[in-house]
């Protein structure tokens, strides 16, 4: 189809993010985030209530689980096979939730294969506060600055018309 015609943004905005193993080597792969996507600081503070939530949940589980008479078992007591249970639970759920930010199977693209774990929680945290966070705070002032200008042209286009 030689008369095909076809269009193309200019600029598409994307911050991808390559993911290196724990010796420094790139994986291929990476993390995508749309930089004019206006969702994502709500996505982030979506993540930051559900983080809150899981460990309060996780907090209050380990306490009930404390509280019981516990029952021997043949490798494991009763209490404790609970306590890991319930972090299984945790954990799941914190992986979920950072991935509504993060994006698709953003978790297991950091840990490289790893299983998430506490501390992959607390490494994840500091990623995302130092090497995400600074380029869309950024951008979302550029999009804000962006919007302004864009509407304050067409105000000012509308006011030579009616004058």
């Amino acid at each position: 189809m030689e008369d095909e015609k076809f269009i193309q943004l200019e600029k598409d905005n994307i911050l991808r993010i390559g993911i290196k193993d724990s010796n420094g080597n790139p994986t291929g792969e990476h993390l995508e985030f749309d930089l004019e996507d206006i969702e994502l600081p709500i996505k982030y503070k979506q993540l930051l209530i559900e983080d809150k939530q899981n460990k309060k949940w996780f907090r209050d589980e380990t306490l009930i689980i404390d509280k019981r008479q516990d029952v021997k078992g043949e490798y494991l007591s009763k209490n404790e096979e609970d306590r890991i249970k319930a972090m299984q639970t945790f954990l799941k759920k914190e992986e979920e939730t950072y991935n509504l930010f993060l994006g698709e199977n953003g978790v297991k693209k950091l840990l490289n294969g790893r299983k998430l774990g506490w501390t992959s929680l607390e490494s994840i945290d500091k990623l995302i506060e130092k090497q995400i966070l600074p380029y869309l705070n950024l951008t979302m002032d550029n999009i804000s600055q962006k919007i302004k200008e864009r509407y304050s042209k067409a105000v000012e286009k509308t006011k030579k018309v009616l004058e």
